[in-house]
């Protein structure tokens, strides 16, 4: 299939825009036509595509529907300018060249049907003419000319009612002028503030935004949370914000650009241009920039999200482990369950070690006794409520020490029990049951179990509820789909929602595959497969590589070996006269191989290069393996911590501002990002991450607030790098009130950290 005349033109201003070769962006858009998933493309298309990875492919993918988007765009603008019998070749032409969304609109909007303006009322009054002499900035009798338009019957009875007329049409023609509103933009874009101050009266009311009451910012320079922070403000009816540039530079703009000398027409010109830039410019220009900083805003939050969303799921495994475990209580104490290495549930029932009924020495019995008849592995424990103290009650028991005792973000989990996918699994359970399952799961598999929820549950995004929804679901797809990918799937214990990230499928398909696999026991190949209903020839290309088989008689079936490439394989073994799981299993056999000579019209260095390394460690997990990790023994409530304690934590969420940590004692501290290192730090993912463990000084603890500052520095109470201190954002030269120093709530506990002494 080649790529359409449209689809062409667009992959050569993508190959273009990302410096990428012609052919391998058209080969990678035909295959994005046929339907092939990023995962198949990235991983078993590499010669098509020139190697690109996955995240490349995401933004040629996203590049061309914006371009898509933007000839629907451009057809509707040519078709409406057509319709009114005004379309030029010249016209034509430069909308036909437009490559950004804001170009066509500049270029339709002389043509755009507008309802009845000051201009149009004007046009009606037959002032246009006059409007056209004042603009051609002929030397002319203003007084002497504007009198031969008064005209009584058409509503004109003085000369400075023609005069406002004409001057009301030729500040329509400076709006909608296509360079004036491009110099305009710039303006906007270099020099323009984002000014937030409280509407009057709400002071109370938004003391959570109280950082924004009276703030100021290069609009250019505001990050992404400090912008959602502000629209949000705006949006619950505290705060007031508007966007511009400097008025005097905006209007001298114009004038330098329209004003070809000084005479009588000039003063009139110059009315229309103050009246054009303040009544419909400056409006029209604002909203145009509140959009797209919005829309930049929102892709930055969605990229933070997606990076820690990433590093949750791909979090180590404990691996297939007997499981007690417990969802921590006080009142209604602590839910405990039993599950299987396949993660089925064995036994439930609840415990009450806790006040007020302090069972604790049945507890401790209960525990015990279950350990011993599971020949339970690990204990893993809720990090919520009661966890420091639960945790403590299992470590008193005296359990063997080959049991380990973990605890797990339950973050989502009180989503994932009130589910449908949680009452289908345990229709005859309640919710602390499902819960608690969960919390088991997430120890022995956390994407198996995490894909069961809706990853903006999950906790680690930042505004996710203000961000456009469907990138942000986009995005969030995107990244599932990658670590599911990635890992790979057992396909005989896997669940339906977990197979359903799987390339190629759906909810549907991997419905039919957990059927077909109850009725018909456990798949013994990759090709049989091919009998579930609705898995054809197309989906089993997708998804068959990433699918494995661990018992299966084809050792190929449980590696990540598309069965496309099984003959390149099987002659790789013919040639060196062994078996292929003899190859497989010996590394001196592999090193025997010449690729070169497996090199084929399709199938190159790049594709063969990763068979060989998938041989060495078929079906290898690529996530990290499983350490244990502990908090602080007797450090279990905010009221606990002293400022200088170092103390042990794990990353639970990274923003642009920093990082928030769990420390053990139910309430996240943050790092701010100029104290996250003692070297200056841009961007918080190049020094931490989700599911980090990281050591951390306590620097602040305000116990009303729940607030506690954390600092990885080696000397956290020295002064922040001057380079990474805030700069006061407005304009120097404006006589506006200066910002304050930090912007956020957050970023306003990191000042008061770097204050503190020894």
């Amino acid at each position: 299939m080649s790529v359409d005349q449209n689809l062409s033109r667009w992959t050569e201003q993508i190959a273009r825009e990302f410096s990428l070769v012609q052919k391998n962006v058209d080969a990678l858009a035909d295959l994005l036509e046929e339907g092939a998933t990023i995962p198949f493309i990235s991983r078993y298309r590499k010669e098509m595509t020139g190697s690109m990875d996955e995240v490349m492919i995401a933004n040629v993918r996203d590049r061309i529907e914006q371009l898509r988007e933007l000839d629907k765009r451009k057809e509707a603008v040519i078709s409406s300018i057509e319709k009114q019998g005004k379309l030029t070749p010249e016209l034509l032409s430069a909308i036909a060249k437009s490559e950004t969304l804001a170009e066509v609109e500049d270029l339709y909007l002389p043509y755009k049907p507008k309802r009845k303006t000051r201009a149009s009322v004007a046009k009606e009054k037959g002032l246009e003419p006059l409007a056209e002499r004042i603009f051609s900035q002929e030397k002319i009798s203003i007084a002497e000319l504007a009198k031969t338009f008064i005209d009584a019957e058409k509503g004109v009875n003085t000369e400075e009612e023609a005069l406002e007329g004409a001057r009301d049409i030729m500040a329509e023609w400076i709006s909608e002028n296509q360079e004036t509103r491009k110099r305009i933009r710039e303006i906007y874009w270099t020099q323009g503030v984002a000014e937030s101050r409280v509407l009057k009266g709400k002071e109370a009311e938004g003391q959570k935004f109280k950082d924004y009451f009276e703030w100021k910012e290069p609009i250019g320079k505001v990050p992404s949370h400090r912008m959602l922070a502000m629209r949000r403000g705006e949006k619950e009816g505290v705060l007031m914000l508007d966007i511009f540039p400097g008025e005097e530079e905006a209007i001298s703009s114009i004038e330098r650009q329209i004003i070809k000398g000084e005479n009588a027409s000039t003063d009139q010109i110059r009315l229309a241009i103050k009246d054009s830039y303040k009544r419909l410019i400056r409006p029209s220009l604002e909203t145009e920039v509140r959009i797209e900083s919005k829309m930049k805003a929102d892709d930055e939050a969605i990229k933070v999200f997606c990076t820690n969303l990433k590093e949750l799921l791909l979090a180590a495994p404990l691996g297939q482990k007997n499981v007690l475990a417990l969802d921590p209580g006080f009142r209604s104490g602590c839910k405990l369950v039993v599950l299987d290495r396949q993660g089925k549930l064995l036994f439930n029932t609840n415990i009450y070690p806790h006040e007020p009924q302090r069972e604790t020495a049945k507890s401790r019995i209960i525990v015990k006794e279950l350990c011993e008849k599971f020949d339970v592995e690990a204990v893993a424990i809720g990090n919520g409520t009661a966890s420091r103290e639960t945790e403590s009650f299992v470590k008193s028991i005296g359990l063997p020490n080959k049991i380990l005792v973990v605890m797990v973000n339950e973050s989502g989990a009180s989503v994932y029990s009130a589910s449908d996918v949680a009452r289908e699994e345990f229709p005859d359970y309640d919710v602390t049951v499902r819960g608690a399952v969960s919390i088991g799961r997430r120890l022995t598999d956390p994407l198996a179990e995490l894909v069961k929820i809706d990853p903006k549950s999950i906790g680690v995004g930042q505004y996710q509820h203000d961000v456009d929804q469907v990138k942000l679901k986009q995005g969030l797809d995107d990244v599932v789909m990658s670590c599911v990918n990635s890992v790979g799937v057992e396909v005989n214990t896997a669940s339906k929602e977990l197979l359903a990230y799987v390339s190629g499928l759906n909810s549907s398909i991997a419905k039919n595959i957990v059927e077909y696999r109850n009725q018909n026991g456990p798949f013994k190949s990759r090709e049989e497969l091919m009998k579930v209903s609705r898995l054809g020839e197309k989906v089993f290309e997708q998804a068959a590589g990433f699918l494995r088989i661990r018992e299966a008689q084809n050792p190929l079936d449980a590696s990540a070996v598309h069965p496309e490439s099984y003959t390149i394989v099987e002659k790789m073994a013919k040639d060196l006269q062994c078996s292929v799981k003899d190859l497989m299993s010996t590394s001196e056999l592999r090193k025997q191989l010449d690729l070169k000579n497996y090199i084929t019209e399709k199938v190159g260095l790049p594709t063969l290069t990763d068979i060989v390394t998938e041989l060495e460690k078929p079906g290898r997990d690529p996530r990290e393996g499983f350490e244990v990790f502990s908090f602080t023994d007797g450090v279990n409530e905010i009221k606990d911590l002293k400022i200088g304690m170092k103390l042990p934590g794990i990353v639970t969420n990274v923003t642009a501002f920093g990082a928030f940590v769990d420390i053990g004692v139910h309430q996240d501290g943050l790092v701010h990002i100029s104290h996250l290192s003692d070297k200056f730090v841009k961007d918080p993912n190049e020094v931490v991450s989700v599911q980090q463990k990281v050591t951390v000084t306590v620097t602040e603890v305000d116990v009303a607030r729940k607030r506690i500052g954390l600092s990885m520095k080696a000397d956290p109470f020295s002064d922040a790098p001057a380079q990474q201190k805030t700069k006061s954002s407005p304009d120097k030269k404006r006589n506006d009130k200066p910002a304050k120093p930090e912007p956020s709530m957050e970023e306003k506990l990191a000042m008061l950290m770097s204050k503190f002494k020894k």
